[in-house]
C-alpha cells in the first residue's frame, strides 16, 4: 500500500470513527487526485475538461454515500478509483452525444493508474522495480503499485500467501536499500 493510501485509510477510519476533521482531510485530499482523473478522462473520451468539476463533486457524493461500504481492512485506492471510474462512466454516457458508447474497460488502464503518475516517474518505478528478482518485481509491481491484495497477488502468480509476503517485504527491503545508498 501506498503512503498516500495509508494515509487515506486512516484518515477514513478515523471519519468513520466521528473524527470530522479527519474525514474533511480526506476529502480534500481526494478532491485534486479525482480532479486529474476527471479531466484525463473526459479529454480523452473527447469531452470538454471544463465538465471535470461535476464528476468531482459526483465522486465525492458517492464516496460519502458509501463510505460504510469501505472494508477498513482493504486498501482504499482500488475502492476510491472504482468509484471515481464508475463516476466518470455515468458522467460520458450522460453527456456523450447519440450514438458513442463508452466501455469501461477502454479506461480501465488510465484510471488504475495514480494520477499524479507520469512518465518520468513511470520509467523510475520500473527501472527500479527491474533491479529485484523475477518474484520480487511481480509481487511487489502487483501489490505496491498496481494495488492488489495478497489473497489475489498470491492467486495469480500460483504462491502461497506467505510467499508473497515474504516476496513483498524483501523485494521493499531491496528497494529501500538501493535508494538510501543513491546519491543525491
Amino acid at each position: 500500500m501506498s503512503e498516500r493510501d495509508a494515509e487515506w485509510a486512516a484518515l477514513m477510519r478515523a471519519g468513520l470513527a466521528g473524527d470530522r476533521a479527519a474525514y474533511m482531510a480526506l476529502l480534500a485530499q481526494l478532491a485534486p487526485v479525482l480532479r486529474a482523473i476527471a479531466r484525463r478522462g473526459l479529454l480523452r473520451a473527447g469531452m470538454a475538461a471544463q465538465d471535470a468539476e461535476d464528476v468531482v463533486q459526483e465522486t465525492l457524493l458517492a464516496i460519502h454515500l458509501k463510505r460504510q461500504t469501505w472494508r477498513p481492512d482493504e486498501p482504499i485506492g482500488p475502492w476510491i478509483r472504482a468509484i471515481a471510474r464508475n463516476k466518470l462512466v455515468d458522467a460520458l454516457r450522460k453527456r456523450g452525444r447519440r450514438g458513442i458508447e463508452v466501455d469501461v474497460d477502454d479506461l480501465s488502464d488510465m484510471l488504475a493508474a495514480p494520477p499524479e503518475a507520469d512518465d518520468s516517474l513511470t520509467r523510475d518505478v520500473a527501472r527500479h522495480l527491474g533491479d529485484l528478482s523475477e518474484g520480487q518485481r511481480q509481487v511487489v509491481q502487483a501489490i505496491a503499485v498496481d494495488g492488489a491484495s495478497i489473497r489475489d497477488t498470491a492467486a495469480r502468480l500460483l504462491m502461497s500467501e506467505g510467499a508473497v509476503r515474504v516476496a513483498l517485504h524483501r523485494g521493499l527491503a531491496a528497494l529501500a536499500t538501493k535508494l538510501r545508498e543513491r546519491p543525491e
